[in-house]
């Protein structure tokens, strides 16, 4: 049975904003893109190795608005899933929002995920998400809002104004990598769950794949994620990269805590690290990985905490 295959497409990390808490980016990064037809024909390249769905993100894909029409036109053709993150910067107006919505939709769009945050709106009007949510009702378009927080109470008015505009979103938690590691995250208080992750890979703008969308370009000690460059590979043979590395799958599965805990960090330390925390601290040291990466031809699955 062929695997269902998901990908984040990091089309362009340009943005037109700049926000504190971005885990695409940090200061160090100058703004990279694809062109046209390369991204065109990646997709082209995706659609018989079984991809299923694309998420346009990274920097802010509706820049480049017409490149996005074309690409999820593309997505729609081959019968891929296609979803576009977005600020909602071009939505200022109601018209505004239906004008971009419209087109989205008429391309094939299957979902728009609108960014939401204290940091975000620091940048953009809270009205303008508004505006694109209320385009997406309006156009028959799914979507969610992305409600990015550290869960303080300075998120709490933010939260009670997307309930009382009646908007559906999600709340998601801030990644303290990127522009974000500069953050004093505060004192987390969980109980000892797995930490498992879902791990779907990130296409960059320079055609490097990694097995997570989030963290993956962020390991630069060890290169964990990183899974290989297009020029080099072939999509399918990057997804197999992914696919038939033992401790990916003991992340999926087993989950994190559970590879701290074979690793011997006590119970009391590892509650202290949320899950891309935890994951840095685990891959992002050549020692750690070396000794997991041999216990995942052993017995590190048969572990039980």
């Amino acid at each position: 049975m062929n695997p269902v295959r998901q990908i984040a497409f990091g089309y362009s990390t340009k943005c037109n904003i700049r926000c504190g808490h971005c885990v695409a980016s940090d200061a160090s990064i100058s703004p990279k893109k694809m062109t046209l037809d390369r991204a065109m024909a990646i997709i082209e390249q995706m659609a018989p190795c079984n991809v299923t769905g694309i998420s346009f993100t990274a920097g802010e894909p509706l820049i480049f608005f017409e490149d996005m029409t074309r690409l999820v036109k593309l997505c729609n053709e081959k019968g891929i899933y296609s979803r576009v993150v977005t600020n909602c910067f071009w939505a200022k107006t109601p018209e505004l929002a239906d004008d971009t919505v419209s087109a989205l939709t008429r391309s094939g769009l299957s979902q728009l995920r609108l960014s939401f945050s204290r940091w975000h709106q620091k940048h953009i009007r809270c009205e303008n998400v508004v505006n694109a949510a209320r385009s997406c009702q309006k156009h028959g378009l799914d979507y969610f809002i992305s409600f990015v927080t550290d869960f303080s109470s300075q998120d709490d008015s933010r939260e009670q104004f997307l309930r009382d505009k009646h908007l559906k979103f999600f709340p998601e938690p801030v990644i303290y990598l990127g522009r974000a590691q500069g953050f004093n995250p505060p004192k987390i208080l969980t109980d000892y769950h797995p930490n498992t992750c879902n791990m779907n890979p990130y296409l960059s703008p320079e055609l490097d794949m990694f097995a997570c969308c989030d963290g993956g370009a962020q390991f630069k000690e060890t290169d964990f994620f990183f899974l290989g460059n297009l020029r080099d590979y072939g999509i399918d043979d990057l997804f197999r990269r992914k696919e038939n590395n033992v401790l990916f799958h003991l992340i999926r599965t087993m989950g994190l805590t559970n590879i701290a805990s074979y690793l011997g960090l006590k119970a009391n330390e590892i509650v202290q690290y949320r899950k891309c925390e935890l994951c840095e601290k685990l891959f992002n040291s050549r020692e750690n990985l070396n000794t997991l990466e041999k216990a995942a031809a052993s017995d590190l699955s048969n572990w039980n905490r």
